[in-house]
């Protein structure tokens, strides 16, 4: 439920409440939250329950479609094309893999190209002057 907070997240929301609170009252709002989210927690599966027994095997059904575009989210292109194309046989795309080159023999001081002067981040560089007119790239232009 609370997977997107970390460790560090929760000192300072505890730290806040013992803040805000204080030490008397903090017990008693920890265990009143405690027996809340139980509480949600509880309706939430008594529902669901309730309608997987008003609905029945129907409601398999329904969840159906769900996981199947939750399993689609969690594909990558790849995985789409090995999977809807390719019948799950992948070794077509693993012969590809090492007949085409890779990135850092194209790009990487492999490929004999010199290597273009890198320019100093902008917090590095000096401010222009009033009226100073800026630096032209000439590779750019």
């Amino acid at each position: 439920m609370f997977s997107n907070i970390g460790w560090s997240e929760l000192v300072i929301l505890l730290v806040a409440a013992l803040v805000i609170l204080g030490p008397e009252r903090l017990p008693g709002a920890i265990r009143w939250t405690t027996r809340s989210l139980r509480q949600v927690r509880d309706y939430a599966s008594g529902a669901t329950s309730q309608l997987r027994e008003e609905i029945g095997p129907e409601f398999d059904d329904l969840r159906k479609p769900l996981a199947d575009l939750n399993e689609l989210r969690r594909m990558s292109p790849r995985s789409v094309v090995t999977k809807h194309l390719l019948n799950n046989d992948d070794s077509l795309l693993k012969d590809l893999d090492g007949l085409l080159p890779n990135k850092n023999d194209v790009y990487g001081t492999n490929s004999g190209m010199p290597e273009h002067p890198k320019t100093p981040p902008p917090s590095l560089q000096k401010p222009l002057a009033r009226n100073e007119p800026p630096p032209i790239d000439m590779d750019a232009t």
